[in-house]
């Protein structure tokens, strides 16, 4: 069991309850988007029982800290907004240096290459122009609304294995945001294991075609992914705060994402 894994799940869980921060993002500043990728994929192989060494520990990890943060993250995000956003901004900008890096960018991109990024950061970018609405809390659950919540989990699962696409982010679009949350802070398993299934079938899935791209065409896939995460900022960016103490809260929550960051990478890709 890759123990070190637990605290790499904490952060991914972290980003996955925020709207607009993505998982898979995350997962590449860590250094192990390649090797996530590579797991799931590899559960139906004969070296499943070396993937479950990867993925049980990054999952009891993801899975505490989406039960641990929940009530956090809906608290922050209803009392301090914006300088909480302009802390997973810094954490996103931060990241990608080491995104270029792992491309290898300075000597493989070409200009196809570079357009590949234009229409990632395009299609991503433009999510942030979408109405998005938390929802009010579906309290009349019915089969039609275990049914929404299904395809919602599965839309939502690009958050693990799309980078720049957050899951959080196509709940709040879907308008099921609050009540998942809410299922989540009150242990409301029915919704849980619905929602849940539709994860775990949509990351399946999705792994399978990144999977196929990143062995085929390595270069051009990561610059699509590099495209994905600078669109991501304009989903995340809140505006620019107004009041004098929200201005300075906001630069120093800025500096502390970039600087988490920084951290992480020298950890990971030393």
């Amino acid at each position: 069991m890759e123990w070190k894994n637990i605290y790499r799940g904490l952060v991914m869980g972290a980003s996955d309850v925020i709207p607009g921060v993505s998982g898979g993002t995350i997962a590449v500043l860590l250094g192990i988007y390649d090797r996530l990728i590579a797991a799931i994929n590899g559960l139906m192989s004969k070296d499943w029982k070396k993937q479950l060494g990867f993925l049980i520990p990054l999952g009891i990890g993801i899975v505490t800290s989406i039960f641990l943060l929940a009530n956090v993250i809906k608290w922050l995000f209803e009392h301090y907004p914006g300088p909480t956003k302009f802390f997973f901004l810094g954490l996103i900008l931060g990241v990608l240096p080491y995104l270029f890096h792992k491309a290898d960018a300075k000597s493989k991109f070409q200009a196809k290459h570079i357009l590949m990024l234009l229409i990632g950061a395009a299609l991503v970018g433009s999510l942030g122009f979408l109405q998005a609405s938390e929802g009010a809390v579906i309290e009349n659950v019915t089969t039609s609304t275990y049914i929404l919540l299904f395809f919602s989990g599965i839309i939502a699962s690009s958050a693990l294995v799309l980078p720049g696409i957050s899951g959080s982010f196509m709940l709040l679009i879907l308008g099921v945001y609050q009540t998942v949350m809410t299922a989540v802070s009150d242990l409301q398993l029915d919704i849980i294991a619905i929602t849940g299934v539709g994860i775990v079938i949509g990351i399946v899935v999705m792994s399978k075609i990144v999977h196929f791209f990143l062995n085929n065409y390595y270069t051009g896939t990561f610059a699509v992914i590099i495209g994905m995460v600078i669109g991501s900022v304009f989903v995340v960016f809140p505006g620019w705060p107004v009041e004098g103490s929200l201005v300075l809260l906001s630069i120093v929550t800025f500096a502390l994402g970039l600087a988490a960051a920084y951290l992480l990478g020298k950890v990971e890709y030393k």
